[in-house]
């Protein structure tokens, strides 16, 4: 468990806001760095997006556990992230007390909260807050947002849509820097699976279309969760083989390598996923995603251009077999216009505008120069 810092009283001041830019105080969740070293959707879309709004000259602060990798003021929680403990409630509770200290000293316009339990503390603070919902909007995840009240974004429509009541502020998607990931045209003949290892994730499925199309599958992913271990023993573990190899949890450079060369990303979800990242990930190398169309996949992926949008698992070996037509190049372009980070940073400048616009009662506020929404 990693310890965390001396939270001695500090008062930390920024420049006024000005016309140029506002300032803005991230809240990550506890589990990763910013950027991550390995598995962490939210952490990556985090560490490009306060890199975006870095470069439009707002001043940010970022509230994360680990160490800070973006440029951004960074207040530190936990040490390390206490990474081995995620699905355990204390971790993330004190992370957010924590960060509720941090936030009593600053002098901020708007909280963008990234966290689960951090959007507790909202209504103790003038500072108008915004919460990304990264998990799912129904069911009791519902319920909570439902109760907190606070300003939400829904990271597709898909997940908007599951609960159309809540108090959406926006809908903004996920983005990601293309420069970062590595374009490759010229494919190997397996294809690969690379997510956290769960029932909803379909790895199982993942092996059997493989194995059903001729195809070698590799697969990288998270395995630390005792839930995670105990389906990985259970589903995945009998289907290895020769043609179905587990490789680890891929860092960030080695989960690059793997996505620009596999023939395909296999992506069978069984669940109403509101933002797959390592969708948009592997378009962006170049790589055709063949998916089940669950939550937000039929947003990510144009069927039959820079993947394939399946209704059922029995569908998947033809259309693995029927990736290695598709164009590379279409991957990426599409990724570059529809994820972006501009597209990403764009859509939050227009939430923040709005939220500012609520706080001060529609009345103007400084910051003309912020795209209108």
């Amino acid at each position: 468990m990693g310890s965390l810092i001396d939270l001695a009283p500090q008062r930390v001041r920024w420049r006024a806001g000005t016309a140029a830019g506002l300032r803005i105080v991230m809240v990550a969740p506890p589990w990763q760095e910013v950027p991550p070293k390995a598995y962490g959707g939210i952490e990556a879309m985090l560490a490009d997006l306060i890199t975006g709004l870095a470069g439009r000259g707002h001043d940010v602060t970022l509230i994360a556990a680990g160490r800070g990798g973006v440029p951004a003021r960074f207040l530190r929680t936990y040490r390390e992230p206490p990474s081995a403990r995620i699905g355990t409630v204390l971790p993330e509770v004190l992370h957010a007390a924590c960060a509720q200290r941090m936030l009593s000293a600053l002098e901020a316009d708007v909280v963008h909260d990234h966290s689960l339990t951090g959007p507790l503390t909202a209504a103790a603070r003038a500072i108008p807050t915004v919460v990304t919902c990264h998990t799912r909007s129904d069911g009791e995840y519902g319920e909570y947002y439902r109760a907190l009240g606070s300003p939400l974004v829904a990271i597709s429509h898909a997940q908007r849509a599951l609960a159309p009541d809540l108090n959406w502020a926006g809908t903004v998607h996920n983005a990601l820097d293309t420069g970062s990931f590595p374009y490759r045209e010229r494919k190997q003949e397996w294809v690969l699976w690379l997510g956290r290892f769960g029932d909803d994730k379909g790895a199982h499925l993942a092996i059997d279309a493989a194995r059903a199309a001729g195809r070698r599958i590799v697969l990288a992913g998270k395995l630390t969760e005792e839930v995670e271990r105990a389906y990985f023993d259970e589903h995945v573990r009998p289907r290895l083989g020769p043609d179905a190899v587990y490789v680890g949890e891929a860092d960030a450079a080695h989960k690059r390598e793997l996505l620009a060369a596999a023939r395909c990303l296999v992506f069978p979800i069984q669940w109403e996923e509101p933002f797959g990242m390592v969708v948009i990930e592997a378009m962006a190398c170049g790589t055709p995603v063949v998916a089940l169309a669950r939550g937000s996949v039929p947003e990510l992926v144009v069927d039959r251009v820079t993947g394939f949008v399946l209704g059922s698992p029995e569908e998947l070996p033809a259309a693995i077999e029927a990736a290695g037509s598709l164009d590379p190049g279409d991957c990426r372009r599409h990724v570059e216009r529809a994820f972006g980070v501009d597209v990403m940073v764009d859509g939050y400048e227009r939430v923040y505008r709005r939220i500012l616009r609520s706080a001060t009662g529609g009345r103007p506020d400084p910051y003309q120069n912020l795209t209108s929404g």
